[in-house]
């Protein structure tokens, strides 16, 4: 494929094929840093991926700003921003993407329908400020909330590019005489005090992207940046246009003095009393309710945007603006200040540290560290939105998939059970990986496999391996413990009581490897399967599946089967055959309605999700019982975007990649909850009959009581060294005699006891 053409100003005539694993497709706009472009994963997702130009690549100091916007972003992605998915800043060309949101920027859209009316306004002002409160708790300050830097998505406002935000903690310091931000939108303080900016400068900024939503303009207004300065700093605001029920709050958000500014939470509330027409329900995206009206025009209905924004696609799929935004002027740079996450204190609605729930040490780990958690609850106009972003490990599993039935000689079952911390085995190492069985805990880092003692944490074993890749948690399967190396070229099977070597296979490029029943399946390049023993590495056959050309298998282990699916072309049907992992055969083959996906097994039945073939957004849940025949279809409340799934009997959860958790029960045949986290790109939720647990990218355990849907504890975050390197997928939590057990990304792992969430 030829290098992609770009028209943008200040860009390079050629742009690169892939950033990362990224394949880019077009450009989303061009900015006096970077070009925000268009891509997709692998597994064909929607990003927007920013990448550098090559010029500001060269600049160690711009390297560090723009390493610190990376992590800046990931410390507050969440339900009200673009959520990061993967980044590398020191690539030769550095890049950031983030989940790809379509919707068009207030600014366009101001540009294209003019002002907002009441009922409009209220939302977008609800929105920014959920937004600004959960940016304010992980204690970062945007600095450059403009209309340009919010985009109209159909479930609210997000707010993007935080690449001159400024965390407490940060290093990087604002220059002498250097003004950052943009003049319209920015606090008194930040033209007198830039070193001293706080929370409330964004307040400010909500204030005058209300005025802008509402009249076109600004609440000072003049085409030179000096003069709207002064205005900024010494003149009232004009607030001509902006509804009456609205300007006296509007007015407060623009005083001068920062202590005089309400904070985020006494936005929403005052809010909810604004007029007897504002109803909570404004804030629920259409698709959950049905009843609705959008909260503003959806992008399909707006003419295409002017000036390199992104025009609908051949396909009739929606305009959208890019979710992570290009520089918007050469001369000030979008790119300033953070250091890496750090654990810092929630606030409250006051601007003060939140008081710690149920804090305290609750046992040692290899070095003594007490392992301590906090509950932060706070309750919205969606009801329970967890604070900051949140994080994972592996449920225990055996056969890459079931999860194993209890060790009742495990030492972690005992009565004296008390949380443990490890620290990790290799320096600097980034998130273990584990799984669960005989007993014990089998994880991986990089370049070695080891064993815990699930009771305490201590190191029974390592292992040291060839490569530092690999392709997920080891795996029990044959009663060994076994690995996978070199992109899955590479298998090795170990003792799991001594971690000595068993037997090693090399196997060429293959469509994917799977254990189950005792075997470990090869699939090859042409669609055969090999059938490899997992306790010997023999092979015991070699064949083709009828009906699947090139299949990849799913294993739970509940039944010792293997599934492979295939879509029909439309995305109307999906074929379905059960494989018998030992011989080969195909037990059972089913053709059932809609593009599904298998997510687990319970009962003598196979749970599926629904996936919208187009759109890729999880819209139901199936049961599937092969002996019967029978089929039971869940069509979901709304829609989820990058949902994972789990089983438990015959309930399902789900988490969206913007957080929405979901609870299905397929006996009853109905959605039994859904709770917004606030959580992006969290792990698959797993779950036991009391609590559902699933981790976050900053390495924070979380648990969801299962029958009412409301969350009961967390622990606190882990976040590493390496906070700007971002992993799309994260290890779920594994789950074994009421104890859980969980990775993050410094490399520790970490238990508490499950059957008290309040006290981590």
């Amino acid at each position: 494929m030829a290098p992609q053409q770009n028209a943008g100003a200040g860009a390079e005539a050629e742009l690169p094929e892939y950033a990362g694993h990224y394949r880019l497709e077009s450009c989303l706009g061009s900015g006096g840093m970077g070009i925000v472009h268009l891509a997709r994963s692998t597994s064909g997702m929607k990003v927007a991926v920013k990448v550098v130009h090559a010029q500001f690549a060269k600049d160690p100091e711009f390297r560090g700003r723009f390493r610190q916007e990376v992590a800046a972003a990931r410390r507050v992605s969440g339900a009200f921003t673009a959520s990061v998915v993967d980044a590398d800043p020191e690539a030769e060309r550095p890049w950031m993407a983030t989940l790809f949101i379509p919707g068009p920027t207030l600014s366009d859209h101001v540009k294209r329908n003019g002002p907002m009316d009441g009922a409009q306004l209220r939302r977008l002002m609800a929105g920014l400020a959920e937004a600004l409160r959960d940016i304010h708790r992980v204690s970062v300050v945007h600095r450059d909330l403009k209309p340009s830097n919010v985009l109209l998505a159909e479930d609210g406002p997000k707010v993007i590019d935080f690449g001159i935000s400024r965390p407490k903690d940060s290093e990087l310091r604002t220059e002498t005489g250097k003004l950052i931000g943009t003049p319209p939108f920015m606090a008194p303080e930040q033209f007198r005090r830039p070193r001293e900016v706080g929370p409330a400068a964004d307040v400010f900024a909500l204030g005058s992207v209300m005025v802008h939503a509402a009249t076109g303009r600004g609440p000072f207004d003049s085409d030179s940046p000096y003069v709207v300065a002064y205005q900024v700093v010494h003149d009232e605001p004009d607030l001509t246009g902006v509804p009456g029920n609205l300007a006296p709050l509007v007015l407060r958000c623009l005083a001068k003095d920062p202590e005089n500014r309400p904070t985020p939470d006494e936005l929403m509330r005052e809010l909810r009393s604004v007029a007897a027409s504002y109803e909570t329900q404004a804030f629920i995206p259409v698709q959950r309710t049905g009843e609705l009206p959008p909260l503003w025009p959806r992008a399909e209905d707006e003419p295409a945007p002017q000036g390199g924004a992104p025009a609908a696609s051949s396909a009739g799929a929606p305009a959208a603006s890019p979710a992570v935004s290009p520089s918007a002027s050469p001369a000030v740079s979008p790119f300033a200040s953070r250091r890496g996450p750090q654990a810092e204190p929630s606030f409250d609605s006051g601007g003060q540290p939140a008081r710690r729930l149920g804090e305290r040490a609750t046992g040692k780990g290899w070095r003594g560290k007490s392992l301590r958690g906090q509950v932060a609850l706070a309750a919205g106009a969606l009801g329970l939105v967890v604070i900051g972003a949140f994080a994972s490990v592996p449920l225990f599993r055996d056969e890459s998939g079931g999860a194993t039935p209890k060790d009742t000689h495990s030492r972690a079952a005992s009565a004296g059970f008390r949380a443990w911390e490890a620290k990790p085995v290799v320096k600097g190492a980034v998130t273990s990986q584990c799984s669960y069985g005989t007993g014990r805990l089998f994880c991986a880092q990089p370049g070695v496999v080891f064993a815990l003692d699930p009771a305490d944490g201590s190191v029974l074993w390592r292992h040291r391996v060839a490569a530092a890749s690999r392709s997920g948690p080891p795996v029990l399967s044959g009663g060994l413990v076994q690995l996978s190396a070199d992109g899955g070229q590479r298998f090795e099977a170990l003792d799991p009581a001594s971690g000595r070597s068993h037997w090693q296979r090399e196997e060429p490029v293959h469509g994917g490897a799977a254990y189950a029943g005792g075997m470990l399946l090869l699939t090859g390049a042409d669609g055969t399967v090999t059938g490899v023993d997992s306790a010997s590495g023999d092979t015991k056959w070699s064949r083709r599946v009828p009906g699947q050309d090139v299949p990849y298998f799913s294993s739970f282990g509940g039944d010792g089967s293997a599934y492979a699916t295939s879509g029909s072309a439309d995305g109307s049907s999906t074929r379905v055959s059960a494989l018998d992992p030992v011989t080969g055969d195909v037990r059972w083959d089913a053709r059932l309605d809609g593009s599904l996906q298998p997510i687990g097994v319970h009962g003598g039945s196979v749970f599926f999700v629904s996936v919208d073939p187009v759109y890729e957004e999880t819209r139901g849940v199936v049961r599937y019982t092969p002996a019967t025949g029978a089929s039971r279809r869940v069509t979901l409340s709304f829609p989820l975007e990058g949902a994972r799934a789990g089983v438990h009997g015959n309930m399902v959860h789900l988490l969206a990649a913007n957080g929405s958790l979901m609870a299905v029960d397929m006996a009853a045949g109905k959605q039994r909850w859904s709770l917004q986290t606030a959580v992006s790109r969290g792990s698959t939720p797993v779950a036991d009959d009391r609590h559902v647990y699933f981790t976050a990218a900053d390495g924070r355990l979380l648990a969801v009581d299962a029958g009412r849907g409301r969350l009961v504890g967390q622990t606190s975050p882990r976040p590493g060294t390496e906070s700007d390197r971002v992993t799309a997928a994260l290890p779920e939590p594994l789950i074994a005699d009421g104890h859980v057990f969980a990775g993050a990304p410094d490399g520790t792992v970490y238990a508490v006891d499950g059957r008290d969430p309040a006290a981590w």
